[in-house]
């Protein structure tokens, strides 16, 4: 017998594959919707171009490169003397004129520039590699030493302007040695005077004098009083070597009627080509600003071969060498 079908409850074919589509799709949404509103951290972050601040806290500072200022000329030390008798070293005067740099002067400015060559007397070789310069410059001979008298002929068949070094004492003396025909302030006016007519018997063609040395002896107003008497009874003229700011040896030449100058630059207080030419051209400058300048050096090895080298183009500076003789008044 057929039991009836019961067409209330009868499934439709499909109905279950549809409502189980219809479950999965739901929980795919669902999660979905979840993985939008979670927070996530950079690793999961969607990669964008990176966007500039629109208001930076504070903007970084721009950094420029550091200015390089040239290093300055290093201060005058004393340098050694280059002779045989291993002379002393040749004394600068702190705060001295010419210690520091000079304002350029306008352009196109001329200016005589004499430079005297001090400590002369040992080689007769130095004097021929300086004469070889071709340009006029001043031997300072030290009397007593070795090769004196064989520079100053030598300097006179050259047409060089020779004077004498005269040996003074400094602040340092006796540590510091003082040849041994030296001006002491222990000596009376005649021995004083005495030593200056040696040098001059020495030095026959000397038309002045310059201290070597001195720093104490030219402070002393007695003393060069008595110099400066024997040097205008012969007719020289009197260079300062300003080996000390308290020097009087310029105003009493003055005030004596003894023609002077001073020195402005000392060249080589330094042994190297790289210093001498700074100081050079320091000298340049004031011979420039101030018409006339007065630059001391010594023969060592380096200033022979820098002066060589650049005493030449100084021309072309609008310097005029000249020897120092042209320069006292």
């Amino acid at each position: 017998m057929t039991k009836p079908t019961n067409k209330r409850y009868k499934q439709k074919p499909g109905g279950g594959g549809r409502i189980a589509a219809l479950a999965v799709l739901a929980v795919v949404l669902l999660a979905v919707g979840l993985y939008w509103l979670m927070p996530r951290g950079r690793g999961n972050a969607p990669v964008h171009p990176p966007q500039p601040p629109q208001h930076a806290e504070s903007p970084a500072p721009t950094v420029k490169p550091e200015a390089v200022t040239p290093a300055p000329l290093a201060t005058p030390l004393p340098g050694i003397s280059a002779t045989a008798e291993k002379a002393p070293p040749h004394e600068t005067a702190t705060g001295a004129e010419g210690a520091k740099p000079s304002t350029k002067g306008p352009e196109g400015a001329h200016g005589q520039l004499a430079v005297i060559i001090d400590d002369m007397g040992t080689s007769v070789q130095e004097a021929r590699a300086l004469a070889g310069i071709g340009l006029p410059l001043t031997f300072s001979i030290i009397p007593g030493l070795h090769s004196d008298r064989e520079v100053a002929a030598f300097a006179a068949r050259s047409g060089i302007e020779t004077m004498i070094h005269a040996p003074m004492q400094s602040k340092g003396w006796p540590q510091r040695r003082l040849e041994a025909n030296g001006l002491l302030i222990a000596m009376d006016d005649d021995a004083i005077r005495e030593h200056l007519g040696d040098y001059a018997s020495r030095i026959p063609t000397a038309i002045g004098v310059n201290n070597h040395m001195g720093s104490e002896f030219t402070e002393h107003e007695d003393k060069m009083r008595v110099v400066l008497g024997v040097l205008k009874g012969k007719g020289l003229f009197f260079i300062d070597s300003v080996t000390t700011p308290q020097t009087v040896g310029l105003r009493l030449a003055r005030e004596m009627g003894v023609k002077t100058a001073k020195r402005n630059v000392f060249l080589d207080n330094e042994q190297n080509g790289a210093y001498i030419r700074g100081q050079l051209a320091q000298a340049v400058r004031l011979a420039r600003k101030n018409g006339s300048a007065i630059a001391i050096c010594h023969p060592h090895p380096a200033t022979i071969a820098t002066l060589t080298e650049t005493l030449p183009t100084l021309a072309g500076q609008g310097i005029t060498l000249v020897p120092v003789s042209q320069l006292v008044r």
